[in-house]
Order: structure tokens, then sequence, then C-alpha cells
């Protein structure tokens, strides 16, 4: 038996946020085998814990979608984090961790203990590329939807690799129904994990609505995608949207049941942080039953409010 945790991304409440998979004694697992038990959660990722191999790290992670290994990736990087924590695995140090995965060394701020823990990563320098006018007409036909061509699209690598664009408004991004065998051909030939999508809210809580599609690796939409959102606001940065010293907090999730907040900010020296609660629902010996509870409570009020009550 190998302990593992399943942990909430991006929400205090259980089963309202991003869940990870998290193994914590990989020690000896194959990478074929850790990509069969990523395959059979059939969660958008599923991490696996490692002694590191860096002098500088706290421990090595290994990151699986149900189809590939990926290099970094947000909810799992911090709902990951949140696993070793609760486990006394391993502890912070000046109010740190350091995580070892394929882009390198990811460093973690640890705020607050237990249920009110925050954490919050440094995004992995990011590179930029122009997307061309006949991949945004692909775009264009691949969400079904035009896009705010003003605010050029483009490719955003930060170890996973995204498509960003953004659209008029928050509820265009909520009405997209994208044409996900098409996507994944087009995410395919353009070597990226997938398309990450924002609009603006009119007022409120959150600033932007975000939608993360992902179908080449095995996930049509994720529910609340940390590295989707750092690359948006890597785009926010590079696009001038919005200046160093600031700081947002994004929707994700409302389309497949979920309620994430991500918190955003582009820092003094340009580099972006994302940040969030997490919460464990189901680890090696429990389930957290009052969490159940209240999802099924918030599916119910879904229905209501989609059937006008």
């Amino acid at each position: 038996m190998r302990a593992y945790k399943v942990v909430d991304a991006f929400s205090s409440k259980p089963f309202l946020g991003n869940p990870v998979a998290v193994v914590l004694d990989a020690e000896g697992l194959a990478t074929a085998e850790m990509q069969a038990i990523a395959r059979w959660t059939n969660l958008s990722e599923t991490t696996f814990l490692l002694p590191p191999t860096s002098s500088e790290a706290d421990y090595r992670l290994r990151i699986f979608t149900p189809c590939s290994e990926l290099p970094f990736a947000g909810h799992p990087t911090l709902g990951s984090a949140h696993a070793v924590l609760e486990a006394g695995r391993v502890m912070p140090r000046g109010g740190r961790l350091v995580q070892e995965c394929g882009v390198g060394l990811v460093r973690i701020a640890v705020e607050g203990d237990g249920a009110e823990r925050r954490l919050t990563l440094a995004l992995p320098p990011a590179k930029v590329t122009a997307l061309s006018v006949a991949d945004v007409d692909e775009l264009e036909a691949v969400i079904g939807h035009r896009i705010v061509r003003e605010v050029a699209p483009a490719i955003v690598d930060v170890g996973a690799v995204w498509v960003v664009a953004q659209l008029a408004d928050a509820d265009r991004v909520l009405a997209l129904t994208p044409d996900f065998r098409r996507s994944a051909a087009f995410e395919k030939r353009l070597g990226v994990t997938g398309l990450s999508l924002f609009g603006r809210h009119a007022g409120g809580e959150a600033a932007i609505e975000v939608r993360s599609f992902a179908p080449s690796c095995g996930v049509d939409e994720d529910p609340v995608c940390g590295s989707g959102n750092g690359a948006i606001a890597v785009f926010h940065r590079d696009r001038g949207l919005l200046k160093a010293g600031t700081s947002y907090t994004a929707a994700q999730g409302r389309c497949v049941g979920r309620d994430g907040r991500i918190a955003l900010a582009i820092e003094a020296n340009s580099e972006i942080s994302v940040g969030g609660a997490c919460v464990t629902c189901v680890d090696h010996r429990t389930c957290v039953v009052d969490g159940l509870r209240r999802y099924f409570h918030f599916l119910a009020g879904c229905r209501c409010e989609a059937n006008g009550q």
C-alpha cells in the first residue's frame, strides 16, 4: 500500500476546487506505472512525491495527466505542497518550500496553518510567442466564438504551454462550447498543453472568468487551472493590460460544477505569483463526508438557478 491524498486546490471548501491525487510514497515506481496510475485516477493531474536530487529542494515532484507527463503545473504544485505539509513529510524553511520538478526549482510561500493555510507559487519564467493570423482564425473556429484580436493572442510557455486569448466579457467565456476533437488536433499541431481563455467581469469579487481546455492531454476542461491562470497573468503583463505591482482574483470552474478562486499578482519585479487555499478531500484513511454533503447542496443550488428557481 502507498499513502496518498486527494487535495482540492484553489478552494477552502471540499469538492469545489480542482482535485489532484498525490502519491506520497512514490519511490520504486517506474514511469510507466506512474502513467498507469494517472490514467486510472482520471483526474486532470496526479503527482508522485520523491526524494529531491537538489540540495536546495525539499522534495521532487513528477506530474502526470491521464495521457502524459508535465514539467510543471499549478494546482498540482500547490495541492501536493498542502499534502506533504499536512502529512508532516516536510516543514517550511523561512516560510517557504522549494519543489523540484521538470522545469527546475519552484518556490512556494506558506502562510498560516491548517484550514487557514494559503500557498503561493512563483511562476517559472515564461516564453511568449505570437499566434499567426491563420492560427487565430483556427482558434475562433475551435471555440465557436470571436476573440478580442486587438489584444493579440499568444502561446505562453510556463512549463505547461497555453494558447491564451481574451473574449469580450465573462459571460461569453461561460457560454463557450468548444469542438474538443478539433481543439486536440490544434493543440497537437502547435505543441501546446491546451487553451486558456478569459473575459472580464463587470464587478464583484473576481476580476476575470477563466476556462482552460486540454483535450489533447485527456482533459476536456480543467476545473481550476493554476498554470493556465499564471499564463493569463503573463499575458496581462506582456500585453500591457496590467502593470507591475497589480494583484487580482480569477474565478474558474462554474461550467463543471466547481467554484475556484485563484489569487494572481504581478510582483514589483514583474514575477508572477499564483496562490490560493487547498483542502484535503480524501486520504488513505478517510473521506471528507461533511464536504460531500456541502458539495451536493451546492449542486442542488446550481440546478435551482439553472431552472430559474
